[in-house]
């Protein structure tokens, strides 16, 4: 059963120069348990996905056509209290930059009871026995010690893994984690994400994680959604989406990761760059970029076709598409 429904979501930028779609037209759905990864180029409307879902655009940025659903529940156009209460207790965030997350003038210990308390009946008392109980589970050693230290005491790694003990405070049912492992080490990425799948596993949580790397992607999601121009350009289970990706971006960005054993002179690379926001191309937004490209691709924009096993916004599975 789908936690979270995405339809038709457009959030818009008012400028001078006239009105920019950040994020145009897309659709997805996040299963209980389920980790959805969302990949793309900086630029693709990643991260602005998120923030709309968690009620966190900066303006002028605004939701301008399309709903999101929590269990069935319209969150989209709530004010801003009711927005802040289901932020909390429902939906939990994590962030690319942890200093950003925490305060630093108050201990770790102090922010972790005060987001308990806001969202709970629990006592000082109970709410701090709650925060060590949450250290111990994201792996921070000698918690009755670091509760009581601020920020600037704890490593990238260990800061991350008190943000993600924020998230956690309530057993939030819908995680959503922008690039969580992005400044971190290898062998800290790893803890991240063997912590991330824990949690899904134990507390049934869905997580929808926002990153540019596709290692992550393979090592973490279940299915992951291709973004490129504030578009979905392929959507479907990670293994698919890996080893057998159907359109020419997705096909690109895989060709782009070195494989271990693999003699290759050269990594697949794709030409050019993502089109800016104001200079979004007719047709499909790939074409200028696209090997495959046709004189359609110029003229028409593909939506999502319907594959096996997933999506598709490319004109060459038209025909695929028709005999789902």
């Amino acid at each position: 059963m789908a936690l979270l429904e995405v339809h038709d979501l457009v959030v818009e930028f008012p400028t001078r120069r006239g009105v920019l779609t950040a994020v145009d037209e897309i659709s997805l759905h996040i299963d209980e348990g389920e980790v959805l990864g969302v990949v793309g180029e900086s630029g693709a409307g990643k991260s602005m996905t998120g923030n709309a879902i968690i009620g966190l655009l900066e303006p002028p940025g605004r939701i301008a056509r399309g709903e999101i659903l929590l269990d069935g529940r319209r969150i989209d156009n709530l004010p801003y209290d009711q927005m802040r209460t289901i932020r909390g207790k429902e939906i939990g965030a994590i962030f690319q930059d942890p200093l950003t997350s925490l305060n630093p003038l108050y201990t770790v210990g102090e922010q972790l009871v005060e987001t308990i308390q806001t969202h709970t009946d629990m006592t000082p008392t109970q709410a701090r026995a709650r925060a060590l109980e949450l250290l111990i589970e994201v792996g921070i050693p000698a918690p009755e010690r670091r509760v009581d230290q601020y920020p600037h005491q704890f490593s990238g790694g260990m800061r991350q893994r008190v943000v993600i003990a924020l998230a956690l405070c309530v057993n939030p049912r819908l995680i959503v984690a922008d690039e969580p492992t992005t400044a971190l080490d290898v062998s800290i990425q790893a803890q991240i994400i063997a912590l991330l799948k824990r949690l899904c596993s134990e507390h049934g949580t869905a997580v929808m994680l926002v990153t540019h790397d596709m290692g992550v992607i393979a090592e973490t999601a279940d299915r992951v959604a291709v973004m490129y121009a504030g578009r979905i350009a392929e959507v479907g289970p990670v293994k698919q989406v890996v080893k057998r990706a159907r359109h020419p971006y997705t096909h690109g960005l895989m060709g782009s990761i070195p494989v271990i054993g693999h003699d290759a002179d050269r990594l697949t690379q794709i030409e050019g760059a993502m089109p800016r926001l104001t200079d979004i191309p007719t047709g499909c937004a790939f074409n200028p970029r696209c090997p495959q490209a046709t004189d359609r691709c110029l003229r028409d924009r593909p939506e999502p076709m319907p594959t096996e096993d997933g999506q598709v916004a490319c004109w060459l599975f038209e025909k695929e598409a028709a005999h789902v």
